[in-house]
C-alpha cells in the first residue's frame, strides 16, 4: 500500500448530492441510489426474510436481466429482455431479442406498463459469456419528465412516466466481451452516458430533445458508471474511470480538467464519494486508490492520497463513517480504512457463484446478496459479522442485480421476480 501525503485540503458539507435530501428520502432514482453510493441509513428496513416472512409482495417480471429497479414518485422502473439469449444451451434466433422498459406500481407490484423495442442488428451473439448477465444490464435513471434507460449499442431510450416514448439516441455499434455495463445518470438538464464499449466515448444529451449536448472521446476499456461529486471548493466534477486513467471533467460541458493514474486494467466498480475525495476500485488485480478532487492538470503526485491492491474486479464499494465497504466477485467481504487505504478485515462469504451485485447500506446495516446462496445482513464496523442469512424457497434464479432501497423497503431483482422485502404496513 502506498500513501500519498503532499497536499492539503479542508472536508466539504456536501459531497455527492444532485438532488435534494427529501427527494433522496423517498426515491431511489438512479444505479445505487441519488448520490451513487448505495447508502440509506435511516431506512427501517427488515434485516430478516423468508418466503414466508417479510415479503411484501413479489411480481414476476417478463424475460431476465441484470439491471436494478430505479423508483421514482411511487413507481418502480426495471429493464428486461425476452425472445433470444435466455437459454445459453438454446438461445434462439438473435432477430427475436425484444428490450423492455417495465414500470410497476411500487405499493403493490402491479405492472403498470411494459414498452418494448426491437434490438438493434449490431447485439453481440449469445455467447456464455454475454448470457451470465444478458442484454438489460444498464440501470435506467429518473426524473420529473420520464425515465432513461440505456441498452449498449440498442441505443438510450427516453420514456415518459406513462411510457410513451420521447426520444431515442444511439451512442455507437462497437461491442467487448461482457456486453454493455454502464448505467445513465443526470446532471442539470442532461442525460451523461458512458459508452465506452460502443463508442469509446462519454456521451451528454439534452434530457429533452435527445440531442447531443457534448462528447469526450478516448474513454477506454470502461465498464463503470460515471459519478458527480463536489471538490472541497464547492466544484461540480464528472469523474470517469477507465483503463490507466481517472479523469475528471465539467459535467455541464465535457471541459477537462484533471486526470490521474488510475486503474491499470478495464474499469468495472463505480467510484464513490465523500468529502471531496473519490474511491476507486477495479481491475483483474484487484486495485484501489482514493484521489483528492479540486486538481488541474495531471494530479497523480500531488491529489491522489493512497493506493494499494486490494478491491474488486466487478462490485462497487459503499463509503460509511469513515470505511469503505464491499463483496467482491470472488465472494470476499472487505473493510477498507478510507482515511489510508488499509485493510481491516477480508473475509469469504458463504457463495460458490461469483458475486455482480453490489452491497447496499440500508437502516444502519449492510447487505451483500450472492448469485445463488441470498443476502447476507452484515454489521458495519472493524469486525466481520454476519447477522442474518435470508433465502426465499422456491426461487431458484439467480441474483445478478443490485438491490435497491424504496422507502422501509428493500427491491431486490431476479431472472425470475421483483421482490419487495419490507415489515406488513
Amino acid at each position: 500500500m502506498r500513501i500519498h501525503r503532499s497536499g492539503t485540503w479542508l472536508p466539504v458539507l456536501i459531497s455527492v448530492l444532485f438532488v435534494c435530501p427529501s427527494a433522496q428520502s423517498e426515491n431511489w432514482p438512479r444505479f445505487r441510489g441519488s448520490d451513487g453510493n448505495a447508502s440509506s441509513p435511516a431506512a427501517k428496513v427488515p434485516v430478516e426474510w423468508s418466503a414466508e416472512k417479510n415479503v411484501r409482495w413479489k411480481t414476476e417480471i417478463a424475460g431476465h436481466g441484470s439491471s436494478s429497479p430505479v423508483v421514482f414518485d411511487g413507481h418502480i422502473y426495471l429493464t428486461s429482455f425476452t425472445g433470444y439469449g435466455l437459454d445459453p444451451d438454446n438461445p434462439g434466433d438473435k432477430s427475436d431479442l425484444t428490450l423492455h422498459v417495465l414500470c410497476f406500481h411500487e405499493e403493490d407490484g402491479k405492472l403498470l406498463w411494459d414498452k418494448s423495442f426491437p434490438a438493434a442488428a449490431a447485439e453481440q451473439e449469445a455467447s456464455r459469456r454475454v448470457v451470465d448477465h444478458g442484454y438489460a444490464t444498464g440501470t435506467p435513471v429518473c426524473d420529473e419528465l420520464g425515465v432513461y434507460a440505456y441498452f449498449g449499442v440498442s441505443g438510450l431510450v427516453a420514456l415518459d412516466h406513462n411510457g410513451s416514448l420521447l426520444w431515442k439516441a444511439p451512442t455507437g455499434e462497437k461491442t467487448a466481451g461482457f456486453g454493455s455495463a454502464a448505467s445513465p445518470i443526470l446532471f442539470q438538464n442532461l442525460v451523461i452516458m458512458n459508452a465506452s464499449i460502443e463508442s469509446g466515448a462519454v456521451i451528454a444529451f439534452d434530457r429533452k430533445t435527445g440531442s447531443e449536448a457534448w462528447r469526450i472521446d478516448d474513454v477506454k476499456r470502461s465498464w463503470t458508471t460515471p459519478l458527480i461529486a463536489k471538490s472541497s471548493d464547492g466544484r461540480d466534477e464528472l469523474i470517469i474511470s477507465c483503463e490507466n486513467q481517472v479523469r475528471g471533467f465539467n459535467p455541464a460541458t465535457g471541459e477537462a480538467l484533471w486526470t490521474c493514474e488510475g486503474i491499470l486494467d478495464y474499469v468495472v466498480p463505480c467510484v464513490v464519494a465523500h468529502d471531496g475525495i473519490a474511491y476507486v476500485l477495479g481491475g483483474r488485480k484487484n486495485q484501489a486508490m482514493a484521489i483528492r478532487l479540486g486538481g488541474s492538470g495531471d494530479v497523480t503526485e500531488t491529489h491522489r492520497v493512497w493506493d494499494t491492491n486490494i478491491g474488486a474486479n466487478v462490485t462497487s464499494p459503499v463509503y460509511h463513517e469513515g470505511f469503505l465497504y464491499w463483496i467482491s466477485d470472488r465472494g470476499i467481504a472487505n473493510c477498507l480504512d478510507a482515511s489510508n487505504g488499509e485493510s481491516v478485515y477480508r473475509e469469504r462469504v458463504d457463495t460458490k457463484e461469483r458475486v455482480y451485485a453490489s452491497t447496499v447500506l440500508a437502516g444502519g446495516q449492510m447487505f451483500l446478496t450472492t448469485r445463488e446462496n441470498g443476502v447476507f445482513v452484515v454489521a458495519p464496523g472493524k469486525e466481520y459479522k454476519v447477522l442474518h442469512h435470508n433465502v426465499i424457497s422456491g426461487d431458484d434464479s439467480l441474483y445478478n442485480a443490485t438491490p435497491a432501497v424504496a422507502k422501509d423497503c428493500l427491491l431486490f431483482r431476479t431472472n425470475r421476480f421483483l421482490y419487495c422485502i419490507g415489515e406488513a404496513p
